[in-house]
């Protein structure tokens, strides 16, 4: 994150989340997971020779996130009202109803919603 604060607020305000801890590392409660935020930096003993950082602005993700929502119209809505910009309104794709934002700092979010795939109805190739 280059912005641990503007992160924070962010999760905290588009997923509806409680800001369970400030700082070092940032925890927001979202649901029944924890959102966890940290500056990035260099390399630490468990992970040798590895260093954090945000995405460069580009098309090319190696990783996303990915939330399920119990009624993404819903969801889509009250995000955009708050500020939130997608890639595309809800597509829907057989298996699910899908959508795509990114956070501040460019990070990819799929926002989903399962329905097809729950009677065995997946997409399309």
């Amino acid at each position: 994150m280059s912005d641990v604060g503007r992160s924070r607020r962010f999760y905290a305000d588009i997923f509806d989340g409680r800001v369970v801890l400030e700082e070092n590392p940032c925890i927001v409660k979202v649901a029944n997971s924890w959102i966890i935020m940290n500056p990035g930096g260099g390399p630490t003993p468990d992970k040798p020779d590895i260093v954090l950082r945000p995405p460069e602005p580009s098309d090319t993700v190696s990783a996303f996130l990915n939330v399920r929502v119990a009624d993404i119209a819903a969801f889509y809505s009250a995000a955009r009202r708050k500020g939130a910009e997608f890639l595309t309104e809800p597509l829907d794709r057989k298996a699910e109803i899908r959508c795509y934002l990114r956070d501040p700092d460019g990070y990819l979010i799929e926002i989903g919603q399962a329905t097809g795939m729950l009677q065995g109805i997946f997409a399309d190739r």
